[in-house]
């Protein structure tokens, strides 16, 4: 589960879920609503999937490089994604995302994202799974 909240002139994203996978996950779909709003509008396509790996240990930073990873898939490639498939590892975070490219034709945007920042970047371990918060600049 995530909510997007108001920080400022940016935007946050919280995320609650029962494992790392989940989390990383629901971050991800968080992150792409916050770029194109409903994510019903995404059509994922089987020859638009991709492959991810963030290598590290840390959690927090994991959340950080897998999130700007996506980012960067958009700004680069133009790629939206609505479903992700997320595993960890003792080497880090292996993902698939899936997705199809922006069409304007078909899908609006919600935001534009400058960055994705440190400023309150935290992801913690709690008694009932695993929380994270992130806020992007717009």
């Amino acid at each position: 589960m995530h909510e997007i909240f108001e920080h400022t002139a940016d935007l946050g994203l919280r995320a609650t879920a029962p494992t790392l996978e989940r989390l990383m996950a629901d971050a991800a779909r968080g992150l792409f609503e916050i770029i194109a709003g409903d994510l019903a509008q995404i059509r994922p396509r089987h020859d638009h999937t991709e492959r991810f790996d963030v290598a590290g240990t840390d959690p927090t930073w994991l959340l950080f490089d897998w999130i700007s990873e996506l980012h960067a898939a958009f700004e680069l490639r133009r790629m939206l994604f609505c479903g992700f498939d997320v595993s960890i590892d003792a080497t880090g975070l292996h993902a698939t995302a899936h997705g199809e490219p922006y069409d304007p034709a078909r899908h609006t945007l919600a935001h534009e994202i400058k960055a994705i920042t440190q400023h309150e970047l935290s992801v913690v371990q709690t008694a009932g799974g695993w929380e994270a918060t992130l806020i992007v600049d717009i």
